[in-house]
């Protein structure tokens, strides 16, 4: 038995804190990512995963030292440091005279490979060559998608979905409009995959809203799309599965329409609207024709003594 996959019991207040971090939630702790460096990676790549580090902090685990392996051929050495350094995505990059400058972009299901895309770098442009202001650590960040090819093809849209777990950051219950400082944006055109980010600038405009203007910041990537690595439709809508807990209470007699409006439903016993208590008054009283009329007309005479 490997020593990961034994019963550890706590022995210290700190590492039973630890050990409880890591248990099963209904609602999942921000996803961490783990950037790790192949055997023979060169500059280039060294370079992309120590920015994209910059961006995913705090976030993100970097390994610096080399690690030989290969995830289309043995996943074993990911799922070991994913249980190790509890991640649940991860980018590896290496580069080979076959697949020069190599990104492989992935995510992990209960510490098992789900799916994984592999992407050649074809131009680069690091945080340190563009002049600019940045934004500062823990910046959660708007993705832009744009390109038919995201809707259209299944590869692109799981690499969509890939990215959306990998920059999306944590789950935030309120926005404020000098918070939106960051766009990442990604572009699907002939093939390649174009991504750009940029700091938001919010000039004055003369009014309350302010105008928006876009500086572009570091890292600038130009990918193309080489191997596969996708789940199967019944695994990938396991993972996708939420607990019991999550899902909203159906209330019974209660509907919504396009606009949001809330209506109810009421049930009740059948109404005798002749015999609802209305305003006494001289004019609304019945006469003595009437009465019989709905008593069913005339009573039996009575016989004359």
């Amino acid at each position: 038995m490997e020593a990961l996959d034994r019963v550890v019991k706590p022995k210290t207040k700190r590492a039973k804190r630890f050990l409880e971090k890591r248990e099963p939630k209904l609602k999942e702790n921000t996803k961490n990512a783990m950037l790790i460096k192949g055997g023979n990676a060169n500059l280039t790549v060294t370079e992309v995963l120590k920015d994209i580090y910059a961006v995913k902090k705090p976030f993100a685990v970097l390994y610096k030292k080399k690690n030989i392996t290969r995830p289309f051929e043995d996943q074993t050495s990911l799922e070991f440091f994913s249980k190790k350094s509890d991640c649940s995505l991860f980018l590896f990059g290496s580069h080979n005279k076959k697949r020069p400058n190599n990104l492989i972009i992935g995510r992990m299901f209960d510490y098992h490979v789900l799916d994984m895309i592999e992407l050649g770098i074809e131009k680069f442009v690091s945080l340190k060559d563009i002049k600019n202001s940045k934004c500062p650590e823990g910046t959660k960040p708007m993705l832009i998608f744009a390109g038919d090819m995201f809707d259209v093809n299944e590869e692109y849209r799981r690499l969509k979905s890939l990215l959306i777990d990998f920059f999306r950051g944590p789950t935030v219950p309120s926005i404020r409009l000098a918070g939106l400082e960051y766009v990442l944006h990604f572009t699907a055109l002939d093939g390649k995959i174009y991504m750009r980010s940029y700091k938001v600038l919010l000039k004055k405009s003369g009014c309350k809203i302010p105008r928006i203007e876009l500086e572009e910041m570091g890292p600038s990537l130009d990918l193309v799309m080489r191997r596969t690595h996708l789940a199967s439709d019944d695994l990938y809508k396991l993972s996708l599965k939420q607990p019991k807990a999550l899902k909203p209470k159906k209330k019974k007699n209660i509907s919504h329409d396009v606009f949001g409006t809330t209506y109810g439903r009421i049930h009740m016993q059948k109404q005798d609207l002749s015999k609802l208590q209305t305003r006494k008054m001289k004019g609304l009283k019945k006469r003595p024709a009437e009465k019989s009329a709905e008593d069913g007309g005339a009573g039996p005479k009575k016989s004359k003594s």
